[in-house]
C-alpha cells in the first residue's frame, strides 16, 4: 500500500446529499469525505477497480486480502445505489410502510387501535437517513484504505490499455475491473425534459409527503414505491405500459400483488400510452390515452422508475480497446474478461441481472479470473451462478431459475408442483393466506429448473430452493428434510410432498398391497 505524501494530491470535488442534515453528513463523511487526500501511486498495481459501488467494493477487498496490491477510485459515494439510493433507503420506507399497514389491519386480530394513525413522513426519513448513516461505515473509504488498499477519490478514465487516470494522477495495471454500474436514465416521454420529476436518485431525498404522487413504471423500484407511499397516504396513480404490473414475474404470483395494490387504494394505469407532460407551477399534469380516450392526471410528485443507462461515457474505453454498448454496457465473456483480456466488468455495468448480490458474486468470479486463473486454467463461468431476486411489495414475490415460459422456449418439459397458502396453517394464522411456493421440476424427475414464491417473507424463503438447485437436491430430498411446524416455510417441504406422492403410481400401490397382505 502507498502512503500519501506531505503534498496534497488532488482529489474529488466535494459533495452533499440532501437534506444537508447531520446523518446524511455523516453519510458523506463516510463514503466520500471531502477532506479526503489521495495517495500517491507506487509502482504497479495487481488490480485496479473503477467504482465502489458493490461489485468494485467486493473485487477491492477480497484482492486486497488475498495480498494483491489495489488501487480503488470511486468518483461519487462508495456504497454505490445500493447504499445510497437502492436498497437500503428503499426497505427503509418499505418497512414503515408495513409497520403502518399492520396498525391499519390490527382489528382483524382483535386489537383495538384508535382511529387516525398516520405516518409522521418527516420522523420515518429522518429514521432511514440514520441508519443508512449507521450502515455506511462499511462501505466507507477509511475501512477500505484500513483494509490495505490505496483508495482514489475523482473520476477514473483509462489512459491506455494497461493505465489509468485519476485526480491528475496516473495508475499503472496488471489487471483492472470495470464495476461503474449505472444510473437512472430520461426515458423519451414528451415533455418529460420540461417537468420536475423523481428517480430513485433523488426520491429518498423528499422531506414532505406528496399528497398526490405518479409513477410511470410497475417494474420492481415502481412497484416498491407505489405501495409505500400509498400506505403512507399519497394518492398513487401506477402507470404501466403493460397489461399489469411487474410484468416479467409468473402472471399468478404478479395478480396477488396487484390484488394487493387495489387494496391500498392504488390507482392503476394499465395499457395506456403517455401522451405528454407538462408542468404548472409546482403541479404535473400527466396526460395519458387508453383505448383512445384521454386521461388526466394532476400531481404534485412524478417519479419515473423506467430507464436505466450504464456508466460508461468519459472513461476512455476506447483507449483501452473494450467494447461496450451505450444501453447494454461493457461486453463481457462467460469469464468477465472485456475485449481486453486484462481488465474485467462485473455487476450492472455488465450484466443483466441487476440486483447487489449478483453483483458481490460477480465480483468474486471476477477475482479468481483476473488474479488466479493460469493459462485459462482454473476460470469460473459467469453463467454457472444460481441467481435468486425478491420484489419486496407486499407481499413479496421472490424467484429462482426457469419460468415455464423459458423451459418452453428452451424444449424443456416440466412438471409443476403448486402449494397455495391458504392451506398452510402458519400462514392462516398470521392472517397471509395469500400466495403461493411454485416449482418447476425437469419432467418425471425431482431436479429443480425454478420456483416462485408469494409470501410477505418470500425473499427470505427462497434461498432453500436456491440451496436445493445449487446442491443438486431435488423436491424428494426437501419432502424429506423436517422443517418447524408452524412455519410458512413448511409449504416449501408440501411440495416436496407432492412430488413424493407421484411415486406411488398404480403399479407401486398394487405391489406394496400385496407386500402388506404377504406381512400379514
Amino acid at each position: 500500500m502507498s502512503t500519501a505524501t506531505d503534498e496534497p494530491q488532488q482529489s474529488a470535488e466535494p459533495v452533499t446529499v440532501a437534506p444537508a442534515d447531520e446523518h446524511n453528513q455523516r453519510l458523506v463523511g463516510n463514503v466520500h469525505p471531502n477532506d479526503w487526500v489521495n495517495p500517491t501511486p507506487d509502482g504497479r498495481y495487481n488490480m485496479v477497480v473503477i467504482g465502489a459501488g458493490t461489485a468494485g467494493l467486493v473485487s477491492a477487498a477480497i484482492g486486497a486480502s488475498l495480498g494483491a496490491k489495489v488501487a480503488l477510485i470511486e468518483r461519487h459515494l462508495m456504497g454505490g445505489d445500493c447504499l445510497n439510493v437502492g436498497c437500503v433507503p428503499s426497505k427503509g420506507l418499505i418497512r414503515a410502510a408495513r409497520a403502518l399497514a399492520d396498525v391499519r389491519d390490527a382489528a382483524a386480530f382483535g386489537v383495538e387501535v384508535p382511529p387516525g394513525a398516520r405516518v409522521d413522513f418527516g420522523k420515518m426519513m429522518e429514521r432511514m437517513r440514520r441508519i443508512r448513516a449507521d450502515i455506511s461505515p462499511h462501505d466507507g473509504a477509511a475501512r477500505f484504505r484500513d483494509m490495505g488498499m490505496d483508495v482514489y477519490l475523482g473520476n477514473g478514465r483509462f489512459t491506455g490499455r494497461d493505465t489509468v487516470e485519476v485526480a491528475g494522477q496516473e495508475l499503472t495495471f496488471a489487471k483492472a475491473v470495470i464495476a461503474t454500474g449505472g444510473r437512472a436514465a430520461a426515458p423519451p416521454i414528451p415533455g418529460l425534459s420540461e417537468v420536475d420529476y423523481l428517480t430513485n436518485e433523488t426520491l429518498f431525498s423528499l422531506t414532505e409527503l406528496p399528497e398526490r404522487m405518479a409513477i410511470i413504471g410497475a417494474g420492481p423500484i415502481g412497484a416498491e414505491m407505489a405501495q409505500s407511499f400509498a400506505r403512507f397516504g399519497s394518492k398513487v396513480s401506477l402507470i404501466e405500459l403493460g397489461p399489469h404490473i411487474l410484468m416479467r414475474e409468473d402472471p399468478d404470483a404478479a395478480e396477488i400483488v396487484q390484488d394487493a395494490f387495489v387494496r391500498d387504494g392504488i390507482d392503476l394505469q394499465f395499457g395506456v400510452k403517455i401522451e405528454g407532460l407538462e408542468q404548472q407551477g409546482t403541479e404535473k399534469i400527466v396526460r395519458l390515452t387508453k383505448d383512445g380516450q384521454p386521461i388526466e392526471l394532476r400531481v404534485d410528485a412524478l417519479l419515473v422508475a423506467v430507464g436505466r443507462a450504464p456508466n460508461v461515457q468519459g472513461m476512455g474505453l476506447e483507449q483501452a480497446g473494450v467494447a461496450y454498448d451505450e444501453r447494454k454496457g461493457v461486453q463481457v465473456d462467460d469469464f468477465l474478461a472485456t475485449t481486453n483480456p486484462d481488465i474485467f466488468a462485473a455487476g450492472d455495468i455488465a450484466s443483466q441481472y441487476k440486483f447487489t448480490h449478483t453483483a458481490d458474486f460477480l465480483a468474486r468470479t471476477v477475482v479468481q479470473n483476473a488474479l488466479f486463473s493460469i493459462a485459462g486454467f482454473g476460470r469460473k463461468k459467469a453463467s454457472r451462478l444460481t441467481i435468486p431476486w425478491a420484489t419486496y411489495t407486499d407481499p413479496e414475490i421472490a424467484h429462482v431459475g426457469m419460468y415455464e415460459q423459458d423451459a418452453a422456449e428452451r424444449g424443456i418439459e416440466v412438471d409443476t408442483y403448486l402449494q397455495q397458502f391458504e392451506h398452510v396453517d402458519r400462514a392462516l394464522l398470521d392472517g397471509e393466506p395469500e400466495g403461493f411456493v411454485k416449482v418447476h421440476t425437469r419432467k418425471g424427475t425431482d431436479e429443480i429448473l425454478g420456483a416462485t414464491i408469494v409470501a410477505r417473507h418470500a425473499g427470505e424463503m427462497i434461498s432453500e430452493l436456491t440451496l436445493a438447485m445449487r446442491a443438486g437436491v431435488g423436491l424428494g430430498t426437501i419432502s424429506d428434510t423436517i422443517h418447524p411446524y408452524p412455519t410458512q416455510a413448511d409449504a416449501i417441504r408440501a411440495v416436496g410432498s407432492l412430488y413424493s406422492k407421484t411415486r406411488l403410481t398404480p403399479t407401486v400401490a398394487r405391489l406394496m398391497k400385496k407386500f402388506l397382505a404377504w406381512r400379514r
